[in-house]
């Protein structure tokens, strides 16, 4: 009972984190890579669609992506969607093929995207607190019921505890990680 309670805290724990982790990989580093067109929806004969089930995304060099969608009549759509999208980029069309130029940052906007790193790993830290307490309450409730002793409540209490520690440590990497890649030049 008290193994499936911290199993359970532990794996919402680490998809926090991995949460975290995708949407930090949208926050624009001025270098080209796919997951900045991942969530962009394409309207594809009147449903949308995700860019990468109507094209190939590749990373050209390291400020550019190159989309190739899989029919002719997708490269309207496919740029309208970029367009429309708030990455704030601007496509170059040749025949089928969809070139994106990702400008450099400018130091100030450098420090923008740094305040969203921030913000983004204060989300995840409650998140993880969150789940730390819904996880003490489910201990508590057990208490009560009297189906575990006082000290298997402390020691679970602080096992929880030393997840929960492990789990904010690991969000302070990925923060930290962000960090210094929005800052290299």
């Amino acid at each position: 009972m008290l193994n499936e309670i911290k199993k359970d805290a532990q794996s919402r724990m680490q998809k926090s984190i991995e949460a975290l982790r995708t949407t930090l990989s949208k926050v624009r580093t001025g270098r080209a890579t796919t997951a900045l067109v991942d969530h962009l929806k394409v309207n594809y004969y009147g449903s949308d669609m995700p860019l990468t089930q109507v094209a190939s995304v590749t990373v050209s060099d390291a400020r550019s992506l190159t989309i190739t969608p899989w029919e002719k009549p997708m490269v309207a759509a496919i740029e309208k969607a970029i367009l429309g999208s708030d990455l704030g980029l601007t496509p170059n069309t040749a025949g089928t093929t969809i070139r994106i130029n990702i400008p450099a940052l400018t130091e100030e906007r450098r420090k923008d995207l740094t305040k969203v790193v921030h913000s983004e790993g204060e989300d995840a830290k409650v998140a993880v607190r969150n789940i730390r307490r819904d996880a003490n309450q489910q201990i508590k409730d057990l208490l009560k019921e009297k189906a575990i002793t006082e000290d298997d409540e402390r020691r679970t209490e602080d096992e929880i505890q030393k997840i929960t520690d492990k789990a904010i440590k690991d969000i302070d990497e990925v923060i930290k990680e962000k960090e210094v890649e929005l800052m290299a030049v």
